[in-house]
């Protein structure tokens, strides 16, 4: 029995303790931003709103402290939103680097001050190099994953032995794991397919978004090798995977439905997804700088098509 943290208690967060208890492990599930959800799920009945469904009686739920944090974990998983890595860092700065890190958080950076965009784990271990992180990425919805529907997933580490040894601990017969050591490839692929699944879904019909999702491949291998990634990574859970499952459904394709309707992204936000977040419009305003500035247009004009709509608040206007 393995003693595990999970940090963030929204779907994925609470999800993912689903795998680790059937295995045995001892789990411990904590929020660090969100009061109110916290609150419910100390509750007994331990209902989550999002996922709708009761959580394991075997789940521990505590209150997120620098404590909670100084106790003796085997593994710490961290399920916080893109914007909420920053804070858990200053709380991990100081973690034994023996402990086990894993990400689950999907999004990327572009940092101000070298002027290159950056992952998730390199913005959590920025300037430390002594954490032990591993990411875990791919075509996992939270609703299926609680309800155990079978579903599979990546983990990377540059040491795929440590990545095999946290697999040991989330495997089940709903919950298939693969491995890679390309974290970089991994973790770009995750986080900008959520932009060309809006490409996708902005198509006028099936036949135009087949063809959107084909083309969308091919820019997602350039740019992954761009960025230092293995151009293979991107036919696998994290690239190809990842991005089938948020073009079929899910609040990125659903906001590339409007505009490819005509709406601006301000317009549909406002009067059609007010309370929604779109992962790829908050990605979209935060690697623009670069992207639109560093790499070479003629190589990835649906990222740029797509880009140019969402930061000027245009309508989209893509050349099929």
């Amino acid at each position: 029995m393995k003693k595990v943290l999970i940090i963030g208690a929204g779907a994925m967060g609470a999800a993912f303790s689903f795998p680790l208890l059937d295995n045995n492990n001892k789990v411990t599930l904590t929020e660090p931003y969100n009061a109110k959800l916290l609150n419910k799920l100390l509750n007994k009945k331990k209902f989550h709103p999002s996922l709708k469904i009761t959580l394991p009686k075997k789940l521990l739920i505590r209150r997120f402290s620098s404590q909670l944090l100084i106790e003796k974990w085997d593994l710490i998983v961290v399920a916080v939103s893109s914007v909420g890595i920053e804070l858990v860092k200053k709380y991990l700065k100081n973690l034994n680097k023996q402990t086990y890190l894993l990400i689950l958080t999907k999004g990327l950076k572009f940092d101000r001050k070298t002027k290159k965009i950056i992952t998730m784990s390199e913005q959590l271990d920025l300037r430390n190099k002594k954490l032990n992180i591993s990411v875990l990425k791919g075509p996992c919805l939270a609703k299926e994953l609680a309800r155990k529907i079978k579903s599979y997933t990546v983990i990377a580490n540059k040491n795929i032995r440590i990545a095999r040894q946290i697999g040991k601990l989330v495997s089940a017969k709903y919950y298939k794991t693969e491995y890679s050591s390309d974290v970089r490839g991994i973790e770009f692929s995750s986080a900008i397919k959520n932009i060309y699944s809006m490409v996708i879904g902005s198509g006028e019909g099936n036949n135009t978004s087949s063809a959107l999702f084909r083309k969308s491949f091919d820019e997602m291998e350039y740019l992954i090798q761009h960025f230092k990634g293995k151009k293979e990574t991107v036919r696998g859970l994290a690239g190809l995977g990842d991005l089938y499952v948020s073009a079929v459904g899910g609040r990125n394709s659903k906001m590339g439905e409007y505009l490819g309707k005509g709406f601006s992204f301000k317009n549909a936000k406002n009067k059609f997804m007010t309370n929604d977040t779109v992962e790829g419009a908050d990605l979209a305003y935060e690697i623009a700088p670069y992207i639109l500035n560093k790499i070479n247009k003629k190589k990835i004009p649906l990222m740029t098509t797509l880009l140019n709509a969402i930061t000027k608040n245009k309508k989209l206007k893509i050349n099929y």
